[in-house]
């Protein structure tokens, strides 16, 4: 008898997922069902397998979400973050076993009593980043533990990029991901981290210009900016003495310094309209931000304002992204300035069809063991194979898809809410994950720590 797997949702995400079950579906006796409200976008190779059906499912459509949820053994919800809660909710009353790669919700963490009471697993956060920052941070610092280390500083950072062979702009940089997301990082209140035991706040407008520098071996060097609050994990990782804990985006050096040239015009300003935004050309844009001048073009007004010349690169790094432009326009009503930016820069930052991207993850480790202090950097790069098979949805759907027949084949069995930090999860998704090149490099380093008789914290 075949088991039943719901997935709803069948965005960009998906295509490892669903090859991965469809490829074990025969071995694994499942049936795939994918739900979306635009199911024409599956592609046919997986609409006509046997062992899969795809249906157009209307997630608000409350008659339509409980049939299929009621009809399955488990439920994958790949859907925007703000939805998963009608199904969790679904997921309790059908008692049906929940995974997603978004970040765990309050409204979800609510069920955790009624999930455990029907031995229900609930796992959340189990893509990239959250998912394998979690899983793989976990590996570490449980073997330093287990070797009787103490840990003291842990880092870890992020990033979604473009291969590079397929990096050929001067920002090094496309879309690989969601651009609103981009665009509005680092917003909603300073970036705060504890380092050697103090307490740091990064307020908006000075967050990218407050960078981490670290090397790739065979990929150059990157750069990092601080995550609104890494102190999240600080409990569910037992880093409670950690001496440093921060949390980070990585982009290509020199990323971050052009990027503020945006924070500081007021750009990515995302809490009022432009009436007339629609229409608007990239130029007019560009000058909303500017003095008026009688005499001054906009290009020479943005250079004085920024305090740039006409030689340096991150001139050209606005020329390139055509924001004098008078023919382009904004195709949007009542556009925030961020939705209005966001507009331009999908212009020259779009994945082109042939396009590659690159996933990149650092974790650095700090610990004393045995009265000496060591240090342990681990990085992870992954290449997307082409535009549907991107990295993003290798190192996001992969542990999705891991961990839900993990499930189902009962070798994950702790029941209620969670994100996957035990070592029944970990352990063996990690693994498997090895086996498609989702692995770490890992280098013994000195440690970073300072001094406190020497330097000030």
């Amino acid at each position: 008898m075949s088991r039943k797997i719901l997935v709803i949702g069948a965005g960009k995400s998906t295509s490892y997922l669903l090859d991965y079950f469809l490829k074990k579906a025969s071995s694994e006796k499942l049936l795939l069902t994918i739900g979306d409200l635009n199911p024409n976008l599956v592609p046919s190779e997986i609409r006509n397998h046997p062992s899969c059906e795809v249906l157009q499912l209307d997630i608000l459509n409350d008659v339509e979400r409980e049939g299929v949820i009621q009809n399955s053994d488990i439920v994958i919800s790949m859907l925007p973050a703000r939805f998963h809660i009608k199904v969790a909710e679904d997921c309790i009353r059908f008692k049906k076993h929940l995974v997603t790669a978004s970040y765990l919700s309050k409204e979800i963490k609510v069920l955790d009593v009624e999930a455990k009471k029907n031995g229900l697993v609930f796992m959340n956060e189990i893509g990239l980043d959250p998912g394998i920052d979690h899983m793989s941070a976990m590996k570490f610092i449980n073997s330093i533990r287990d070797e009787g280390g103490k840990m003291l500083l842990f880092e870890s950072f992020t990033g979604g990029l473009v291969a590079p062979e397929s990096d050929n702009n001067l920002w090094n940089y496309k879309f690989t991901w969601n651009p609103r997301n981009v665009v509005l990082a680092g917003q909603g209140g300073a970036a705060k981290f504890i380092q050697e035991g103090t307490y740091k706040y990064i307020p908006y407008h000075k967050l990218f210009r407050r960078t981490e520098f670290m090397n790739i071996e065979g990929y150059g060097a990157f750069e990092a900016y601080a995550n609104r609050d890494s102190l999240n994990y600080r409990e569910a990782y037992g880093l409670n003495d950690a001496l440093t804990l921060y949390r980070g985006t990585m982009r290509r050096i020199g990323f971050s310094k052009a990027w503020n040239m945006f924070v500081q015009l007021g750009m990515t300003d995302d809490s009022y309209t432009v009436e007339n935004s629609e229409g608007m050309s990239y130029r007019e844009f560009t000058n909303l931000f500017l003095p008026y001048s009688p005499t001054d073009s906009v290009e020479l007004k943005l250079r004085h304002y920024l305090k740039i010349d006409q030689d340096d690169i991150m001139w050209g790094k606005l020329l390139e992204l055509n924001l004098f432009d008078s023919k382009k326009t904004i195709p949007i009503k009542n556009a925030t300035p961020a939705q209005m930016l966001q507009k331009i820069l999908e212009d020259s930052w779009a994945m082109a069809y042939d396009d590659k991207d690159m996933i990149v993850m650092y974790h650095k480790f700090g610990y004393e063991l045995n009265g000496k202090k060591q240090q342990i950097d681990a990085n992870m790069v992954v290449i997307g194979e082409n535009h549907t098979h991107t990295a993003m949805a290798k190192t996001v759907g992969l542990p999705v898809a891991i961990a839900t027949l993990l499930i189902l084949n009962k070798k994950i069995t702790t029941p209620g809410v969670q994100i996957p930090i035990l070592r029944e999860i970990y352990e063996p998704i990690l693994k498997e994950l090895e086996t498609y090149g989702i692995e770490f490099k890992e280098y013994a380093v000195p440690y970073l720590g300072y001094n406190p008789d020497s330097v000030a914290g």
